[in-house]
């Protein structure tokens, strides 16, 4: 029995690790993490906003107001705030993506190649790393969605309507590098994710299978158990 749990543990926690290495925007190496340590230092809110909704902005900058004060109380406090920013931030983030917020992910957590030559094209400004992940034939679209984002980069930071429309063809751009478009997906806009969101949504339906077998037979086992225990003499 206590194996049998333990099996079901360890099944469940590599169904909940196999979506880390496809995350991308809720790691601390991501971008919008980045965006998030660049706000602070240069104390400018418009950096992160660019990442989250219109409707949202609020939310954002009460949250980048409380961290300002409290990260200047001393380096605990400070990286109290910082987290709490950075948490703040990712939540708010994957909500306007529509995907469940699961907590900031340490740096170096492992992230899929594919996501690594796109950001890596997008900083070089150039397609080559991603000529070995995407076929040839999807390279005159890939180009097309690359190019406009290129020519939305260098935004001024404080007209956040251009950062928005950057974010939204850096989005653009990485669907289509990452293949979704195989699969039937379309343009989604600004901030829908493009970190792999089915691959969470299997992660998390596994999981919940591995704990429903589990009930289950935990459910069954003490059952017999029981009924064992009435048919043993004297009791």
């Amino acid at each position: 029995m206590r194996r049998f749990t333990l099996s079901i543990l360890l099944l469940t926690g590599l169904a909940l690790l196999s979506q880390v290495s496809f995350a991308h925007c809720d790691t601390k190496d991501g971008p919008v993490v980045a965006a998030a340590i660049k706000a602070l230092e240069e104390n400018n809110v418009n950096y992160v906003l660019i990442w989250v909704p219109a409707a949202d902005e609020p939310e954002i900058r009460e949250a980048f107001e409380r961290t300002t004060k409290v990260r200047t109380l001393g380096p605990e406090a400070r990286a109290l705030a910082d987290d709490y920013f950075f948490e703040t931030l990712v939540r708010i983030h994957r909500a306007g993506e529509g995907v469940a917020y699961t907590g900031v992910l340490p740096s170096g957590t492992p992230v899929d190649e594919k996501i690594l030559a796109a950001d890596k094209a997008i900083e070089l400004g150039s397609l080559d790393p991603l000529v070995d992940f995407v076929p040839k034939e999807d390279f005159p679209e890939l180009k097309r969605r690359f190019d406009r984002a290129m020519a939305l980069k260098n935004f001024d930071v404080n007209d956040v309507k251009a950062g928005r429309e950057y974010v939204d063809a850096y989005v653009q751009f990485f669907h289509f590098a990452e293949g979704e478009h195989a699969h039937g997906h379309g343009d989604h806009g600004a901030h829908h994710s493009h970190d792999g969101d089915h691959t969470e949504h299997f992660a998390w339906i596994l999981s919940g299978a591995l704990f429903l077998i589990s009930l289950l037979y935990v459910t069954l086992f003490y059952r017999e158990r029981q009924h064992r225990m009435r048919r043993a003499p004297g009791f």
